[in-house]
């Protein structure tokens, strides 16, 4: 039996352990853990009292530190209690420097920033009643994953005393920014989209406003909006085989939104399903998106696109109830670092600076760094970036000087192969 399995035994056989295992809705379970962890890993799985399933990896040499990891998306799907292996074979570096991970489902799928940011902090609290409080908890968000995160921060950070439940906070490729401006370029997409494709919804359907993504109860698949976009634009073909229509579309739809090629259907994606999830189950059928005043630049023929697309004006009731569900104080009381790729195709480097401004306005500025690689990924970085970022937060924790991220690569390179060390200026500095 290895150190962490009779320590869960002995936990489960104490009164305290079951009570605490009665509390938060499920005994935890051994299961199998992603090869990229490394051997002498112990994962764990678990459901709390609100339907959150989470799991636990433990590595038996822990260096007494937790990663309380915050996913993306948000996910569609109802959760399953393997869903956060995905995340943590993602992030499995971490725990292969000795590092405690846990990761939450959060309790359904669908839209909802303050829900996972509580899902997030219950699994911090079902982690500590298990193994007892480490010496440090970082908060880790990815993606959509980095607002739930920043979320958290602001909410949870400190307890009803003011003590510390974390010790730091790493975002990365973050959607810093907040729910009212991180969507409404895919509203505009979908407008654009549908200028030149008329195929989402197709003459032959009902219409919809555009930005309620389909209307409550549609049951489009994703495989089936594939099929429509392939269809208007060949997005799936290589340059060659498109016919000179189908290029010039897909062209056009490309040169106006700023998105690529091989992104498009993801976003078209979140700006169908995402956007049909906020609109009517969490926004009471609300619009929270806007481009009644936006000029469209860069097509073969701006004039008729900007007397064509169809225009909508949001509801500041919608915009209000999502703002306060995702939008973000700057209010941070942690230190608080950032790292995110210059070339990110799904979250804008450019929300970085929206972040900036946001904790800056909330003259909190000494308590965030932020850091810039020069890759053209989203959901996974280079290991490196991820370790000389722990490191500097965790050297930050200690000994209360901020970090300066002209120092990272250098610091990469020491830790990490050279070709994992991709740091690099911001854009404009």
């Amino acid at each position: 039996m290895t150190r962490l399995a009779a320590l869960t035994a002995a936990l489960f056989l104490t009164g305290a352990g079951a009570a605490c295992a009665q509390a938060e809705g499920s005994a935890t379970t051994p299961i199998a853990c992603p090869d990229s962890v490394g051997a002498d890993v112990t994962c764990l799985s678990g459901q709390d009292a609100n339907g959150a399933w989470y799991v636990i990896a433990m590595p038996a040499d822990w260096n007494r530190r937790l990663i309380v990891h915050a996913h993306g998306g948000p996910r569609m799907s109802e959760p399953e209690a393997g869903d956060s292996l995905e995340d943590l074979d993602r992030f499995s570096v971490m725990v292969r420097q000795g590092y405690a991970w846990i990761g939450s489902t959060y309790r359904r799928g669908g839209y909802g920033v303050r829900m996972a940011a509580e899902d997030t902090d219950n699994s911090r609290k079902i982690f500590w009643s298990r193994f007892g409080r480490p010496e440090r908890t970082i908060l880790h968000g990815q993606s959509w994953g980095g607002n739930v995160a920043a979320k958290a921060s602001e909410l949870y950070a400190l307890d009803v005393d003011g003590a510390r439940n974390y010790d730091g906070v790493l975002l990365t490729n973050g959607v810093v920014s907040g729910g009212t401006r991180a969507y409404q370029f895919r509203a505009g997409l979908r407008a654009v989209y549908q200028f030149y494709c008329r195929n989402h919804p197709a003459p032959d359907e009902p219409s919809y406003p555009l930005w309620q993504g389909l209307p409550a109860g549609a049951d489009m698949t994703r495989a089936e909006l594939r099929r429509r976009v392939e269809a208007c634009t060949g997005v799936d073909r290589g340059a060659r085989d498109r016919t000179p229509a189908e290029a010039r579309r897909l062209r056009d739809i490309l040169a106006v939104t700023g998105v690529r090629e091989e992104q498009l259907v993801s976003h078209l994606s979140w700006a169908t399903f995402t956007f049909q999830d906020l609109v009517h189950l969490r926004l009471g059928g609300g619009n929270p998106f806007d481009n009644s005043a936006v000029v469209y630049r860069g097509s073969s023929d701006d004039e008729a696109l900007n007397a064509g697309v169809e225009r909508f004006s949001a509801d500041p009731g919608a915009v209000a109830r999502l703002a306060y569900d995702s939008d973000l104080s700057g209010l941070i009381v942690l230190p608080t670092l950032t790292l995110h790729a210059l070339y990110d195709p799904t979250v804008s480097y450019r929300s970085e600076a929206v972040y900036a401004a946001i904790v800056g306005a909330a003259g909190r500025s000494h308590l965030l760094v932020q850091a810039a690689t020069d890759e053209d990924q989203h959901s996974k970085l280079a290991d490196g970036g991820y370790l000389t970022a722990l490191a500097a937060l965790e050297q930050w924790i200690s000994d209360g000087r901020r970090p300066d991220p002209a120092g990272f690569q250098a610091v990469c390179r020491r830790i990490a192969p050279r070709d994992e060390c991709r740091f690099t200026d911001p854009v404009g500095s």
